[in-house]
């Protein structure tokens, strides 16, 4: 039986796409599942397995433009975020390629992402990346109900990194959650950041962040380093206003070797540069800077994973004009949080249709999401 129906699609496959997709359905068929139960997450994005990279572009090409902007769109659901009926208008109309689930209970969580897969399903949309801060210093006043775990401040060994990094993974599985902002990897100077990471003892940062991301992506779930290049050293929120690194990169360090261990997801902050001659962002946040997203982090530090704003609803980028533009234009991946998700769409599309380089850009974007769904198991 088994046998009949995968010959049944071999042959399909051979009318349909011709040989050499042909001969890619054959290793799909017989070879693919056992590969991906033998690899975890970070291992599938990052191979070269041409089975993968195939059914990315294939999953690109049945896009058409506005879907392929929807997927750089992430807006937010709960407290904070938009009310529940907005969501289900994004998701109805296809304007979004995923959910930050920003602040609720754990069986709202799981609501959540069981409805909105349901719509996916039946109007044959991508599925969602689904988001949220669940670092350890915030998991349990973010997602109420989650099982117990220390703060970041409190934890001083790996064996307590990885315990908590499995106690949040579990209850975020059993949500539907795959995609956390964790960890903080910011020095610990700055009162808005440095309680949420592991920058209390500074020599704690690198291996403690890379406990936490394996064993987050080793529980199929996308662990992202923030807040590049370096919140930990600036005095001001900018949830409220634009903060300013004056002169070196001090904390660029702490990210070369957490992208050497395959962390999948970096955070850019909305914090400028200034009196730097190589990085100066002229003014606006990281998040809008060329030189800051591409140059540095995608080219200069050869970064491959996804790249994620932080909220766009946050003072120090939201009266930036044109600042979604801006953001994906800078080389960002996923836009979280705009004020306006319809507008940002709109904005992004005219860009995409009227700009080739910026549509080349937004293109290699989109692949690396869908990349990265398909690694997920997803798609």
């Amino acid at each position: 039986m088994v046998f009949g129906i995968i010959l049944i699609l071999i042959l399909t496959s051979m009318k349909s796409f011709g040989m050499n997709n042909f001969f890619l359905t054959c290793l799909f068929l017989l070879g693919t599942g056992s590969i991906f139960a033998q690899r975890n997450l970070a291992a599938n994005y990052f191979s070269k397995d041409t089975v993968i990279q195939h059914k990315t572009d294939e999953t690109f090409k049945k896009l058409n433009d506005s879907e392929r902007v929807a997927q750089l769109i992430m807006p937010a659901i709960g407290a904070y975020g938009m009310e529940e009926h907005e969501i289900d208008k994004l998701v109805e109309n296809n304007l979004i390629g995923g959910i930050l689930l920003l602040n609720g209970t754990k069986n709202q969580f799981k609501a959540w992402t069981t409805k909105y897969d349901s719509i996916n399903k039946a109007n044959h949309s991508l599925p969602f990346l689904y988001s949220a801060d669940a670092e350890p210093t915030l998991v349990n006043r973010k997602m109420k109900g989650s099982k117990t775990v220390k703060k970041a401040t409190e934890i001083h060994s790996e064996e307590e990194v990885i315990t908590v990094a499995q106690t949040i993974s579990s209850d975020l599985n059993e949500t539907g959650v795959n995609y956390n902002f964790a960890p903080v990897v910011d020095v610990s100077s700055n009162k808005t950041v440095g309680y949420r990471g592991f920058g209390a003892e500074p020599e704690n940062i690198i291996p403690f962040s890379k406990a936490f991301i394996r064993e987050t992506q080793d529980n199929n779930i996308i662990a992202t380093a923030k807040h590049f290049p370096g919140h930990g050293l600036v005095s001001g929120d900018t949830h409220k206003s634009l903060q300013v690194i004056n002169g070196e990169l001090k904390e660029l360090g702490n990210y070369p070797p957490l992208i050497a261990d395959s962390v999948l997801s970096i955070m850019i902050a909305h914090i400028a540069v200034t009196n730097n001659k190589q990085f100066n962002t002229n003014g606006l946040p990281a998040t809008t800077s060329h030189k800051i997203v591409t140059e540095l982090l995608r080219d200069s530090l050869q970064f491959k994973g996804l790249i994620v704003t932080d909220a766009m609803n946050m003072g120090g980028v939201v009266k930036v004009e044109d600042c979604y533009v801006k953001a994906i234009g800078a080389g960002c991946d996923i836009l979280l949080m705009p004020v306006d998700p319809v507008k940002a769409h709109a904005q992004i599309l005219a860009k995409y249709q009227s700009d080739p380089v910026f549509k080349r850009s937004v293109d290699a974007s989109v692949k690396r999401i869908v990349r990265m769904k398909i690694s997920m198991g997803l798609l």
